[in-house]
């Protein structure tokens, strides 16, 4: 069952870009990956899938529901972390959370308190004497507290420390594991390789890649790198499949996706010293996506 199904959703702001053509699926119960740099898009597709700004064209459903039509109704089952957050200065942090709480018609107070604990967060200092960090921490508890079906998470780490981060994705394991499918959109390739099935990402307002996890580093590309007794022409290793490719000296890096019997056949053409071939990170992968758009 698919839990967020996004078809051509396109939104403009004035004659301004913000996403077009936008497709993708979120299964029941899946981390599912959205990354991208600041600008890309990401930003743009959750608040309009969340209802809070309109789209242009194209439509999305949550829970088999157009976001527009049934936001309201669909919005008590979605937990949900925008990328900054701003509170009422002068209220205390348990105060907010009461109050966020109140919005679900259900006793949320057992489900703070587990929450803060996890979190470290003090409930009795206002909002105004918090650090950045702290104020993510509420808007954690805040997206969490009323136990959503769905949490959506628009860069949800910035501010939060090592230790902190790590209690987090550990709480929102937790929350998979129980039932809740996650949207986890971040630019930050590392928390997306440790947490998500699949991942889409996006490019100047359009989906260029939505692949699983394991699709992206297996078998899909070699990192491969060539030392040679001289000095090298940066051409020789310019053929189909090459990618990345850096020259200094007399050492070769690059990526290579293909067939490994070619490349290697075109490095037995000249003399090496040594030659390393190994599985590259999900980073260098996706700076290549990135920057070829395929």
């Amino acid at each position: 069952m698919d839990v967020i199904e996004i078809n051509n959703l396109t939104k403009y702001y004035g004659k301004e870009r913000g996403i077009i053509d936008v497709n993708f699926n979120v299964q029941e119960q899946e981390i599912f990956g959205f990354i991208g740099p600041n600008g890309a898009g990401k930003s743009t597709t959750l608040r309009t899938l969340l209802g809070l700004i309109y789209p242009t064209s194209g439509s999305a459903k949550i829970f088999g529901k157009d976001c527009i039509k049934h936001g309201p109704e669909i919005k008590k089952e979605i937990g949900y972390l925008p990328s900054e957050v701003f509170y009422y200065d002068k209220m205390k942090v348990i105060e907010l959370l009461k109050y966020s709480a109140s919005f679900y018609q259900k006793d949320c107070s057992k489900r703070i308190n587990e929450l803060a604990e996890i979190m470290d967060l003090n409930l009795n200092k206002k909002i105004d004497d918090l650090s950045f960090g702290n104020k993510k921490k509420v808007g954690i508890v805040q997206g969490l507290l009323h136990e959503p079906k769905l949490i959506i998470l628009d860069e949800p780490t910035s501010g939060l420390d090592p230790l902190m981060q790590q209690k987090f994705f550990e709480l929102l394991q937790e929350e998979n594991n129980k039932g809740a499918t996650i949207l986890f959109s971040s630019h930050i390739l590392g928390e997306v390789q440790r947490l998500c099935d699949r991942v889409a990402i996006i490019k100047e307002g359009k989906i260029i890649q939505l692949q699983k996890i394991s699709a992206l580093q297996e078998n899909n590309y070699k990192k491969i790198k060539v030392q040679t007794t001289a000095n090298l022409d940066h051409n020789f290793f310019n053929i189909g499949g090459v990618s990345n490719l850096e020259v200094k000296q007399n050492i070769i890096s690059f990526l290579y996706r293909g067939n490994l019997n070619l490349i290697m056949h075109k490095i037995s053409e000249i003399e090496i010293v040594n030659v390393w071939i190994e599985e590259p990170d999900l980073e260098e992968i996706f700076l290549h996506y990135y920057e070829k758009g395929a």
